[in-house]
């Protein structure tokens, strides 16, 4: 069942407490009814359709004056298909309309439906909500679209039983019915809304102190009805999961036994990130979003801009536009997105895309159909889903209501001369409907820097696999494994084999930095029982020979279609569809288009043309090869654009055209074509390639990232050359060494591409400025690993003293071996005055290597038992905690008591508990940022008693609640300084006077959790 649509019957009960009425259940373990149904009592029992039985709840909240009351059930009320795999609350909708709101019904148990004397049953009504009517007493009415029964005479009301029962608009939670009115001839109930609900301070502090971390409820406006809507979201989610679940594990459906795809969870790696801007510059939210609309931080600390996993950097990020190189998993990741926000199924760290419907924009699919940027209504239509066509107007209303998660796939597959069309797309897209959440992909340096920035997208990039990434991939792929292969042993010798190899063999890893070629290299490993190519064309060239020779023969695939191909033969067709699409700028073709290029090649291979028509050869590669793939109906592929680049660089290469790839060299859409062709080059050829593009580089003018570009590229045509002449090397590396070190991001990334292959070449970092230093700390943490820990080790000693270089050097340490990067590089900086970044629980256990630091930031979630035992021998003066939804009090932090004197909490989303704080005997500052703040809670920082500034930025309160400040009159030294929160959300200032300074919001109300 789709989380868009939770069908309103499945949800709605009977509830046995002082007298029989009805509920809704609001998450798997919550029931809403009203408060005269349980009285006075701290039970009721609730029964459920189609159940034998009931289950006894607890009250946990009732407000007799709105006449609602919560229920707690011990255990979920409805499971399996029923109920989403994660506890997600269902929509909750305030009316905001004048206008009467037709198509909407009740479900509920009313005595009129009893059968067999009385026996409960449920029953139905439709009608219409009319806002205005009640609007006074703050009551919602309902008016039946026929009479619902009729009265009996001196007896009971035949809708006695109705009280508590849902009230529906489409899927969405409107309220609970609570009476029959008097003179109405029971045509109208009166109902509690739920927007009156679900802003009670009471029930959403019962929430905010669950132990199970289920959010409250967020209330939605809502203006009119859709009734179609509500079925099409269950069959458009349904349809995602089932067009984005799977995927092509490389190296496993070619090797098993069984021709199947795999579930994307047994695929999926979370990578690392780094935000592209510098000292935790955030682009701008769109000015018409309330600043509390997307529960984002509102600063971050210089520690956010290390590397991180994606899914942290997405969580607190609403559009982004991520960078990431062929291969790196960028769509892979809007695939898991989709398949994941469309079942509910994502953590903590992206709860909130949740119910979200995704609209997956596969931009290379609309190139090859020839079609423009979608509108709204076309959104949905773009993955050609296997589903009927959408209500009118459904996707702008997802739209505008923030309901929508767009996903950009492939902006770099547009021709460089329609990008700018895609970014007015884009711009008008979000500007029109600005609650909308995005995230666009992007080949690395296919579009200028903050391209997207003033539509509030942030950058991220994605990081090249670190050597712990490359062992996660590695056990995972093997995982994967030994789901299809009976010999489990055999499995787990290949993995320690090939664990070894990449331990021993540092070129090895250098390949394996993107999970493509990892797949690669762990597909190769096994069928070759563990022996590997060693260069990056060897790998491609072996695993197109696995694919094209020895796929279905391992399988024991005779000939279906009655057509034999050897390699050559397979290659020689698909690197004329290849090269036919490079040259026309993109990456599918229809039937007709590869008929065409199949026929002009037979004419030269009659050995293939006898065995069959064009057509029957096509169906054959589209059926045997692995290498092609429908991607929608009459609309094909390669599997990864990386083979197609590989196969058109050897058409270029063996048809002689070496000079237009040349002549294509300064557009980057073609750059990989070029590195591959190097591989395909005779030893009279690569020369004049390599040499060419040094030569295009030269004639781009002054020193820059263009130039820079061209260089790299001939360097790494250059790098796994089997010969080439010392003249062309010696040149090679004077063009290298003439753009070092880097002066942008573009022309680090440029150099990064290098691997270790770029530490020889660095300059003696002792010769050089602070500036310069600098960039090549930047460098040298961006290709990182075991092999950059010697030369970091030297920028540490020529940096000592240098506030900002010890930070570069501080700040990347998840890019290193922990153990390794803490001994010969952190352990030379000054740390007494550096602050020093950790991300993972592997750095944790290094800090006790480092007894001189004493500034700490520490950013995930990190659980409080590992940060209690790092900390404990510790003697930090200021500590950060960033993102850690695992952090529930703060005992972890007491083990530093003695020495802490300031402390940072930011987004820490389930601390409720300040109760340690009093221990802190030496903490003078306190920073809390985006943290649920009580005014109990101001008590236990009051009793700190070294306390002297404290700092409330953002604070999260919940509802209407307000923040009683005279809880801190008895610091009498303390200082407060309290931004982002409205005046009318703060009380008890007097008791502060001049002690306090309050920075209001601007134009905007405090955050509040909903």
């Amino acid at each position: 069942m789709s989380p868009f649509r939770a069908s309103p019957g499945r949800r709605a009960v009977a509830v046995m407490g002082q007298c029989q009425g009805s509920g809704a259940i609001i998450t798997a373990t919550t029931v809403l009814t009203c408060a005269h149904v349980v009285g006075s009592a701290h039970t009721a029992a609730v029964a459920l359709p189609g159940r034998t039985g009931t289950v006894h709840c607890q009250v946990v909240w009732s407000n007799p004056r709105l006449d609602a009351a919560l229920l707690q059930s011990p255990k979920p009320l409805l499971s399996g298909a029923t109920w989403l795999l994660k506890e997600t609350p269902v929509p909750m909708c305030e009316v905001t309309s004048d206008r009467p709101l037709p198509q909407c019904e009740i479900v509920g148990f009313p005595r009129i439906q009893r059968y067999e004397g009385q026996k409960l049953d449920a029953d139905q009504y439709t009608g219409t909500v009319l806002p205005l009517a009640g609007i006074i007493r703050k009551t919602m009415t309902f008016a039946f679209d026929q009479p619902p029964a009729v009265e009996a005479s001196g007896g009971p009301s035949p809708l006695a039983g109705l009280s508590g029962s849902p009230v529906y608009s489409g899927n969405a939670l409107l309220g609970i019915v609570k009476e029959v009115p008097q003179g109405r001839n029971h045509l109208r109930v009166e109902c509690v809304p739920a927007g009156l609900v679900f802003t009670d301070p009471d029930l959403l502090d019962w929430f905010a102190r669950r132990s199970d971390n289920i959010a409250p409820p967020r209330l939605e406006r809502l203006r009119k009805t859709h009734p179609d809507d509500t079925h099409y979201e269950e069959e458009y989610g349904e349809a995602l999961r089932a067009e984005y679940r799977k995927t092509k594990i490389f190296g496993l459906d070619e090797l098993s036994r069984n021709d199947t795809e795999w579930d994307l969870d047994t695929a999926y790696l979370s990578l690392e990130a780094r935000p592209q801007s510098r000292a935790g510059r955030r682009a701008p939210v769109d000015s018409a979003v309330p600043r509390d609309y997307w529960n984002l931080p509102t600063s971050r600390e210089e520690h956010g801009s290390g590397p991180q996993q994606i899914e942290e950097l997405l969580g607190t990020r609403p559009r982004v536009l991520l960078r990431g190189d062929a291969g790196a998993g960028k769509t892979t990741l809007i695939w898991w997105l989709a398949a994941h926000a469309a079942a509910g199924t994502l953590d903590d760290r992206l709860a909130q895309l949740n119910g979200l419907v995704p609209f997956v924009i596969p931009l290379r699919s609309l190139r090859a159909q020839g079609d423009g940027f979608p509108s709204p209504a076309q959104l949905a239509g773009v993955s050609r889903l296997m589903i009927d066509a959408a209500p009118v107007g459904w996707a702008g209303r997802v739209l505008a209501d923030g309901r929508a998660l767009l996903l950009v796939d492939g902006l770099d597959e547009v021709p460089q001369e329609d990008r700018e069309e895609a970014h007015r797309w884009l711009s008008r897209l979000v500007h029109r409907f600005p609650l909308t959440r995005c995230l666009v992909t992007v080949r690395p340096l296919a579009v200028a820097p903050d391209w997207l920035a003033s539509e509030g997208f942030e950058e991220l990039s994605l990081l090249p696999l670190h050597d712990e990434g490359i062992r996660a991939f590695s056990a995972a792929w093997h995982r994967a494994a030994r789901l299809d292969d009976e010999d489990v042993q055999g499995i787990d010798e290949l993995e320690r084999g090939l664990r070894q190899q990449f331990d021993l063999n540092p070129a090895l890893r250098d390949l394996a930095r993107t999970p493509l070629l990892c797949a690669v290299i762990c597909a190769l490993h096994r069928l070759r029982q563990g022996f590997l190519p060693e260069s990056r064309w060897a790998l491609y060239r072996s695993a197109l020979e696995m694919l094209l020779g020895q796929r279905d023969k391992r399988r024991r695939v005779g000939t279906p279609e009655g057509i034999t191909l050897s390699v050559e033969e397979s290659q020689q067709l698909l690197q004329r569809i290849a090269v036919w699409l490079v040259r026309g700028g993109q990456t599918e073709f229809t039937q007709d288009q590869a008929l065409r290029q199949i026929e002009r090649t037979l004419d030269g291979m009659p050995k293939v043309r006898r065995q069959g028509k064009p057509e029957q050869i096509l169906i054959h590669l589209l059926n045997r090869s692995g290498l092609l793939q429908e991607r929608s109906a009459g609309s094909f592929q390669f599997t990864h654009r990386t083979f197609q680049d590989f196969l058109a660089a050897r058409e270029f290469i063996e048809g002689d055209q070496l000079n237009e790839l040349l002549r294509h060299a300064t557009e980057q859409e073609w750059h990989d074509v070029l590195l591959l062709a190097a591989g395909h080059c005779s030893r009279r050829e690569l020369p004049v390639l390599v040499t060419g593009l040094l030569t295009a580089g030269r004639q781009r003018g002054t020193r820059g990232s263009g130039r820079t570009g061209l260089y790299v590229l001939a360097a790494l045509c250059a790098q796994h050359a089997a010969w080439l002449d010392q003249l062309t090397h010696d040149r090679v590396q004077d063009a290298i060494l003439s753009v070092l070190p880097p002066h942008s991001l573009s022309e680090l990334h440029h150099l990064a591409r290098l691997g270790s292959q770029v530490l020889p070449l660095l300059p003696a970092p002792e010769e050089l400025g602070i500036s310069e230093r600098g960039q090549l700390a930047e460098l040298v943490s961006v290709v990182g690993g075991s092999s950059a820990v010697p030369y970091a080790r030297r920028l540490a000693l020529a940096a000592r003293g240098e506030p900002h270089g010890e930070y570069l050097l501080t700040r990347d340490w998840a890019r290193f071996p922990p153990e390794e990067y803490a001994r010969e590089v952190l352990s030379g900086l000054d740390l007494a005055n550096t602050i020093v970044y950790l991300t993972n629980e592997a750095q944790l256990a290094q800090l006790q290597l480092l007894p001189h630091a004493r500034y700490v930031g520490v950013t995930g979630s990190i659980a409080p038992t590992v940060l209690s035992r790092a900390l404990a021998t510790s003697e930090l003066y200021s500590l950060s905690l960033d993102n850690n939804s695992l952090l529930t009090d703060l005992t972890a932090v007491e083990g530093c008591a003695n020495t802490l004197t300031k402390l940072s909490v930011e987004h820490c989303t389930q601390l409720a508990d300040f109760t340690a704080l009093p221990a802190l005997t030496s903490l003078t500052e306190l920073n809390l940022s985006r943290v649920r703040v009580r005014t109990a809670d101001l008590t236990a920082l009051a009793r700190a008693p070294a306390l002297r500034r404290l700092l409330l930025n953002n604070p999260v309160l919940v509802g209407d609640e307000s923040l009683d400040l005279s809880p801190l009159r008895t610091a009498p030294g303390l200082k407060v300084l309290i931004s982002e929160v409205s005046e009318h959300r703060l009380t008890g200032r007097a008791a502060l006077g001049e002690r306090l300074t309050v920075s209001h919001p601007r134009g905007c109300n405090c955050p509040e959790a909903h």
